[in-house]
């Protein structure tokens, strides 16, 4: 197959690779994220310099893969001895979050790393903090105002979607008949949505679309509600994609407890629980599409850069871009071992 969509993800899922998981516990305490000041050749981005205090924001790890964006960030905070790494509490109460900021703001920090409960109830007290001037890194909910923030760094959501797809298309693309399911998250969200919107289309790419669908909330009890409807109202399928790992522990368990085997599956977001799943090659889950869970980290590193004064050693440009996204590859059994020692348990 040679579509616009398949050829260029499919080459590239061994490449870009970018850590993520869905967690609150790392396979592996001493998390290597790149870099660090105790290994860096004398004038590298890496090597040390003046300490830059880093204000750190998040929501509650109330999900997993929010448990993992607040390790990850201070993972690689530890990994340098010039970032000075304040992490405030994570919380869902944006009056709260609110107020951290501002205490930030207060402290005279360096820079400010923000992913928000709330863009747009975060957006005003970001544009203060730039105001103040105090860069702050958006990470994965963005303001509403793009002067809210020096940096932004995103996930591909709707990048996911087209991974899965043309992952799908790769697998039974050739049949024009085949059943092809989604458990989506939150219907709600725009996330949900874009995610839906490219796997749509990269379906169309190979000429099959959507033929069962039902939205579950991110949670494994969820996924297995979710899961069994699904089930009931699709007695086949030939493939199935399952936006979140942390809801998928409920899908494949509605999915064992049915009897049924007919079909592939692919997760979402990169636990490590589904890449061990993968690994094994003992279930109907045969792959995973990347959300990373480091987006925190890269914008701790890049705030460091920013205040510094230093740029992304890669690029020819002088300054730290304006916007990151992060790339959404597919894990398989074939690259799985790239990406299992960055992942976390769901």
């Amino acid at each position: 197959m040679r579509t616009k969509f398949g050829a260029g993800l499919l080459a590239g899922v061994t490449v870009f690779a970018l850590a993520a998981c869905t967690s609150n516990e790392s396979g592996n305490d001493d998390e290597d994220l790149g870099g660090g000041t105790s290994a860096a050749e004398q004038g590298s981005n890496d090597e040390s310099g003046d300490t830059v205090v880093i204000g750190f924001s998040a929501p509650a790890a109330d999900h997993g893969w929010m448990g993992s964006i607040t390790e990850s960030a201070r993972n690689v905070a530890e990994q340098y001895d010039d970032i000075d790494l304040r992490v405030a509490e994570g919380t869902n109460d944006v009056n709260l979050q609110i107020s951290q900021v501002e205490t930030f703001i207060n402290d005279k920090v360096d820079a400010i790393v923000l992913l928000p409960f709330d863009g747009a109830a975060m957006t005003p007290v970001a544009l203060k903090a730039m105001e103040a001037g105090i860069p702050v890194i958006n990470v994965d909910r963005e303001f509403d105002d793009p002067n809210a923030a020096r940096v932004t760094v995103l996930g591909d959501n709707y990048g996911m979607g087209v991974s899965a797809g043309a992952y799908v298309c790769s697998q039974v693309g050739d049949n024009p008949d085949a059943v092809v399911a989604e458990i989506a998250g939150i219907d709600s969200l725009p996330l949900t949505q874009d995610r839906s919107q490219g796997f749509e289309d990269a379906l169309s790419e190979c000429g099959l679309d959507v033929d069962n669908r039902v939205a579950a909330d991110f949670t494994v009890e969820g996924g297995e509600e979710a899961a069994a409807n699904l089930l009931q109202a699709a007695p086949q399928i030939d493939a199935l994609w399952n936006h979140d790992d942390d809801q998928g522990v409920g899908v494949l368990a509605a999915i064992e407890n049915a009897g049924r085997d007919e079909f592939i599956m692919v997760g979402g977001a990169g636990s490590r629980n589904a890449m061990d799943a993968i690994k094994a090659d003992d279930s109907v889950l045969k792959a995973t599409v990347i959300y990373p869970s480091t987006q925190a980290a890269d914008g701790v590193k890049l705030a460091r850069l920013l205040v510094q004064e230093k740029a992304m050693s890669d690029l020819v440009e002088v300054e730290v871009p304006r916007m990151v996204q992060l790339y959404a590859p597919v894990v398989t059994a074939d690259n799985v071992d790239q990406f299992i020692d960055t992942a976390f348990a769901s």
